[in-house]
C-alpha cells in the first residue's frame, strides 16, 4: 500500500508497505478521504511542539471499514466510518476519571503515533465512530474538526440564551460557532479575512465583525447592545485575540482557549482578575463529542458544505500544503483523497 510519511519539516517520501493486518481488537480501514488540519500545517513548518520526525500524519479522515479483529462485534465491513485519534493508557488519573483526551501518557494517530496518510489505516474497535451511509467522505472527514467545536463549547459550560464572541472563523472557529448556535446561543464571530466571513454567513453565523476595522468592543455593542457577550471562544491562537476578550468580555464571563499557540502569549492578567473572569483550556475531545459531532452535521444543524475549499490526489500531498500556505486566507478545508 501506499504510505506518505514526513521525514523532516516540509519534506514529504512515498512509500510501498505491506497493508497492516488487523488484530483481534482491532478495525482496518480503507482510506477515503483525509481533511488537512492547521495542526497538520504546524508540522508542516516544524512549529509543533510535541511532534517529532519522520511522522505518518493524517487524523482527520473517513473511510470504509475493509476487515475486522476475530472479537470485534457490531462493526460491520463495508460501512462507512471515521475514528478518534486518541492512543491511551486507561490506568493514569485522568483516564480513570473518564478523562482520557488528556491521559498523562497521550499520544495522537499522526502526531506521535502514525496517521492515516496511507491506503489502509489500523485502529482500535473502541475508536470507531460509524457515519450514516448518506454522509460524504468529506462529511465524514470533517467529524473530527467539529468534534473540537462540540468539546469546546461544552467547556464553557450551558451556552443556551447566551451571548457568545467567536474570534478567528477559520474552519474551527466556524465549527465553534456553528455548535453555540445549535446549543441555543446567540454567536458573534470575527475575523480579519472578508472570504472566511463570507463562509460564516453561507453557515449561517449572520452576525459578522471584521476585526481588521471594528474593535471587539465596538462589534458586541452593535450586536448586542449594553448586555454585550458573556461568553468568548478564542480560536486564532493569537495574543492580540485573547487580550482582546479580556478587554471587551462582560465581567464575569468565560474565555475558551481554543486556539494553538506557536509562542507564549503575554495575558492581562490584571484584566482577567479584576474582572473575575474565567480563562479555560480545552483539548481535543472524547468519543461522545464525536457521536454528538454526526448527529449535528447529520441534522444539519452543523453545515459543511461552505467549508469545502478543494482536493488533491494522494500523490499531490505537498501541493495540498503549498495551497494551504498559499491560499490560506482565501480557503476553508481542503482535502486529499486516496
Amino acid at each position: 500500500m501506499r504510505q506518505a510519511i514526513m521525514t523532516s519539516p516540509g519534506e514529504i517520501e512515498f512509500r510501498d508497505i505491506p497493508a497492516p493486518r488487523p488484530g483481534p481488537d482491532d478495525v482496518l480501514i480503507r482510506v477515503m478521504t483525509i481533511g488537512v488540519c492547521g495542526s497538520d500545517v504546524h508540522v508542516r513548518h516544524g512549529r509543533h511542539p510535541f511532534t517529532s520526525y519522520p511522522v505518518v500524519q493524517g487524523h482527520e479522515f473517513s473511510g470504509v471499514v475493509e476487515a475486522v479483529g476475530k472479537r470485534v462485534r457490531n462493526i460491520r465491513v463495508g460501512s462507512k466510518v471515521t475514528a478518534t485519534p486518541q492512543l491511551v493508557c486507561g490506568r493514569c488519573g485522568p483516564c480513570r476519571r473518564g478523562d482520557y483526551h488528556i491521559c498523562d501518557v497521550l499520544k495522537v494517530q499522526g502526531f506521535q503515533a502514525p496517521g492515516c496518510a496511507q491506503d489502509f489505516f489500523v485502529t482500535k474497535a473502541a475508536n470507531i465512530v460509524p457515519l450514516p451511509a448518506s454522509f460524504s467522505f468529506e462529511q465524514g472527514a470533517l467529524v473530527e474538526p467539529t468534534a473540537v467545536g462540540v468539546h469546546s463549547v461544552a467547556r464553557a459550560g450551558r451556552v443556551a440564551g447566551t451571548n457568545v464572541a467567536v474570534l478567528g472563523a477559520g474552519p474551527i472557529g466556524n465549527l465553534v460557532g456553528q455548535v453555540a448556535r445549535a446549543m441555543g446561543a446567540r454567536v458573534l464571530i470575527t475575523d480579519i479575512s472578508p472570504f472566511r466571513l463570507d463562509i460564516a454567513r453561507r453557515c449561517g453565523l449572520r452576525s459578522v465583525s471584521d476585526a481588521g476595522s471594528e474593535s471587539l468592543e465596538d462589534a458586541a455593542a452593535r450586536v448586542y447592545g449594553k448586555k454585550g457577550f458573556q461568553t468568548a471562544f478564542e480560536c486564532a491562537g493569537a495574543e492580540a485575540a485573547v487580550n482582546a476578550a479580556i478587554g471587551a468580555i462582560q465581567k464575569g464571563g468565560t474565555i475558551v482557549a481554543v486556539g494553538v499557540y506557536g509562542d507564549r502569549p503575554r495575558v492581562n492578567m490584571g484584566f482577567l482578575q479584576d474582572r473575575e473572569l474565567t480563562l479555560t483550556g480545552t483539548l481535543m475531545y472524547q468519543r461522545q463529542d464525536f457521536i454528538k459531532a454526526v448527529r449535528l452535521i447529520r441534522d444539519r444543524r452543523v453545515l459543511t458544505g461552505p467549508l469545502e475549499t478543494t482536493h488533491f490526489p494522494f500523490e499531490a500531498y505537498k501541493s495540498a500544503y503549498d495551497f494551504v500556505d498559499r491560499e490560506g486566507e482565501r480557503s476553508m478545508k481542503v482535502f486529499i483523497d486516496l
